[in-house]
């Protein structure tokens, strides 16, 4: 009796134990929404880990004054995309969040550069010699694929070189822009419709090394010979430590 008894408590403490375990692995899991898309990292050099805990595994790291894309929280821990299409957590005492139409001062290298918004007339819808080369050089490498051309569509002209001033004069290379969020919200926001859609970034100092970049890059490259998009808009903003900036954005009707 006294063994059984001894083997009941035993039998109890365990139960016990792993119950506390359980919950305090459902509680690990429990998100919450944010009420921002994009971070700022104020780390020097900030670890993107596999969870959301110093225990889990860095699997990538992002430097000081780099903008993120942000999901939702987990404890004290964001969940986060960031370039390289890593998704992870990172700590939340080191990321600042943005919210759009706000500036993010002290970051910039041109102070005296104001955001462009919605309403801008001033961002021309046709191509300028540089946009003009890298759209030959894309449609030649489709072309080169058995893929028909991309067709220029003159929104999404203007709303790429939008997106490539706002990294140069905002100084970020990311696709989350701290004035629009992702390249979606971005689209939209200036109301482009689609199907499907991508975009492609690139700091360079020609076009042509932008566009092999690209080809040499699978994400990228995927993109460019993807059947699924028939129009594009490029931008070429001259400006930033590469000597330009390129955004491609690509939709399928």
């Amino acid at each position: 009796m006294k063994k059984k008894k001894f083997f009941i408590i035993i039998l109890c403490i365990t139960l016990g134990i792993l119950v506390l375990m359980i919950t305090k692995s459902f509680a690990m899991q429990s998100y919450y929404k944010v009420d921002f898309q994009t971070g700022l990292v104020t780390a020097t050099n900030l670890y993107v880990r596999s969870g959301p805990g110093t225990q889990f595994k860095i699997v990538t790291s992002v430097p000081k004054n780099q903008y993120i894309r942000v999901f939702a929280g987990v404890g004290d821990w964001y969940v986060v995309q960031v370039e390289g299409d890593y998704i992870g957590a990172v700590s939340k005492k080191y990321i600042k969040p943005i919210y759009p139409g706000t500036s993010n001062q002290g970051t910039s290298n041109q102070g005296t550069s104001t955001n462009t918004n919605n309403n801008t007339g001033t961002i021309s819808t046709s191509m300028n010699n540089d946009e003009k080369v890298v759209y030959d050089l894309i449609n030649k490498q489709r072309a080169q694929n058995g893929l028909s051309p991309l067709k220029e569509n003159s929104e999404l002209q203007r709303v790429a070189r939008i997106k490539a001033q706002d990294m140069v004069n905002n100084n970020y290379f990311s696709h989350t822009s701290p004035t629009y969020g992702s390249p979606f919200d971005m689209m939209k926001s200036f109301k482009i419709s689609y199907n499907t859609a991508g975009e492609n970034i690139a700091g360079n100092s020609s076009n042509s090394g932008a566009v092999t970049a690209w080809m040499n890059s699978p994400g990228h490259r995927a993109n460019i010979l993807n059947s699924s998009f028939n129009q594009t808009g490029i931008g070429v903003v001259t400006g930033s430590k590469y000597g330009k900036i390129y955004v491609q954005m690509f939709i399928g009707k």
